[in-house]
């Protein structure tokens, strides 16, 4: 499920996804920053430039990346995992990058089949009013179709 709202000139982006994998096991994926690129599109050439010796995430990690996220500008991104509560949600906010503003909820629930997680993305688009058609014309399909990629490697991951 992939739900997508507007409101007061911030955008949400919320996915659901469940899979037959344990809490555990998903925390365990999850948490470990250096998975991240395994889920993300190639084309957006994702690497982490910060070095990650902890084997989890942690509050107060700083994490920085390059991206390519659209028309091959290749540009920077920190992030903070700003609160983690094991096995329940992280949140990471940016704190350089392409956004005015990005604040990611992932969340993990223990189900009867495995685990659902959710995705909460709640961002601002720089530039104002052209920002806002950029965001029409461009982010907002970038990110529904990194999430779908995302699903169909999770699925092939986990779900096989």
């Amino acid at each position: 499920m992939i739900k997508y709202t507007q409101h007061s000139g911030v955008y949400t982006l919320k996915t659901v996804h469940e899979m037959p994998i344990s809490l555990s096991e998903a925390w365990h994926f999850f948490s470990n920053p250096a998975n991240l690129p395994l889920i993300t599109p190639p084309q957006m050439q994702f690497v982490i430039t910060s070095a990650n010796d902890a084997a989890n995430i942690f509050a107060g990690q700083i994490i920085t990346y390059k991206v390519t996220p659209i028309a091959n500008i290749r540009t920077n991104w920190v992030t903070e995992i700003t609160q983690v509560k094991e096995k329940q949600y992280f949140i990471d906010e940016q704190r350089f990058g392409p956004y005015a503003m990005w604040h990611h909820i992932h969340r993990f629930e223990e189900t009867s089949s495995g685990v659902k997680m959710t995705d909460e993305i709640t961002y601002k688009v720089p530039g104002w009013f052209i920002g806002h058609i950029l965001n029409s014309l461009v982010i907002k399909s970038k990110l529904l179709a990194l999430f779908e990629y995302r699903r169909k490697k999770l699925n092939e991951m986990f779900c096989s």
